[in-house]
């Protein structure tokens, strides 16, 4: 065995003590890489903090869901949000409004009718996280991308309807009588009807609609939020149709309701997009990125909402997978086929 001489014996203490010393100072600057948030560009980060540190939200994402989900880029990026929530035609109204007026307000929408919004006020972008998502959950302009998946489906009240007696068509439901004036839809289901006439085609949509609204007479009210919570507590015991995600999160809250499938399946995204006036455009580029990532995905699936990854598992497992058992149909309206199915679905389902 070699022995070590005193003056040996000192340098190998201090090449031990610099190891030492190297292992300590690189450890946390390893555990912030390994931290990092695979959406989080550093560039892009210093950029957004150069603008003032603060990014605009215009969003239909109700607040419960909604801050908590900007709390997570706040935590990561030390940007503040300024998040402004409302419903999706205030939002579309809002946007127009200030765009006549030359005003820079607003950095990203995230709602469900980005696709309504003129093209010349919409940013042409790509995220580098719109490689993880649906392939279909996009524009091909580039002016929007999917934040989350929003399946159509009706729900009922599991304590007034039991499952082996839920019905499998519209023709179905115009055989019983006895459900007449239990079953509810949103005012602004306009895609649902645009959907229904796709499936069908027009003369047998309009038949089957028309025998349907005289047997089951259907009421309409305002607010899917509201028809999911009516179903749930047993007011109605039927909704023609709603958003899955806002009937999973009441039956997650313990509300006494659930979907079932019927063909046809509407499905239309939530979706992100960036002004193209934004008055933080490196902040806003990085708050899109932000939307479309794992974090923030996994954040809504706790909620109920339906995923645009596919590495992201729904709340409770498995909904999507079921849901494509049925005939699921995409279709996005523009605003002037939003207002032509408007009058269709007034005529239609209002008529008595």
């Amino acid at each position: 065995m070699l022995s070590q001489t005193p003056p040996m014996r000192a340098i190998a203490r201090a090449a031990f003590a610099t190891t030492l010393l190297l292992s300590a100072s690189l450890t946390p600057l390893a555990a912030q890489t390994a931290n990092k948030p695979s959406w989080l560009d550093p560039a892009l980060l210093e950029a957004a903090k150069a603008e003032g540190g603060t990014v605009v939200v215009y969003s239909t994402t109700n607040e419960e869901e909604g801050l908590p989900l900007w709390k997570l880029f706040e935590d990561a990026t030390g940007i503040k949000a300024q998040y402004v929530r409302a419903s999706d035609s205030q939002i579309l109204g809002r946007v127009t409004i200030e765009a006549r007026a030359g005003q820079k307000t607003w950095d990203i929408a995230q709602t469900a009718n980005v696709q309504k919004f003129p093209d010349p006020m919409m940013l042409a972008f790509e995220p580098p996280e719109a490689k993880n998502i649906f392939p279909e959950a996009r524009a091909e302009n580039k002016r929007w991308y999917g934040v989350y998946s929003n399946y159509n489906t009706p729900a009922y009240n599991t304590k007034m309807i039991k499952k082996e007696d839920l019905p499998k068509s519209f023709e179905d439901f115009s055989k019983h009588p006895e459900w007449a004036g239990k079953v509810v839809i949103d005012s602004t289901d306009h895609v649902w009807l645009a959907t229904v006439f796709k499936f069908y085609g027009e003369e047998k949509a309009r038949k089957v609609l028309k025998e349907f609204v005289s047997v089951v007479k259907p009421v309409v009210i305002d607010g899917h939020l509201a028809v999911a919570r009516a179903v749930g507590a047993g007011e109605y015991w039927f909704a023609l149709n709603n958003y899955l995600n806002l009937t999973v999160n009441q039956k997650l809250a313990g509300a006494s309701t659930d979907y079932f499938l019927m063909d046809p399946v509407p499905l239309f995204y939530g979706q992100v997009g960036v002004s193209a006036n934004a008055p933080h455009p490196k902040t806003a580029l990085l708050a899109a990125n932000f939307s479309l990532s794992k974090e923030a995905q996994t954040h809504l699936a706790t909620f109920g909402r339906m995923p645009t990854r596919a590495d992201v598992e729904t709340n409770p497992p498995g909904i999507v997978k079921e849901v494509n058992t049925a005939k699921v149909m995409s279709v996005l309206l523009t605003g002037e086929e939003d207002r032509v199915w408007q009058r269709e679905f007034k005529e239609i389902l209002l008529a008595r």
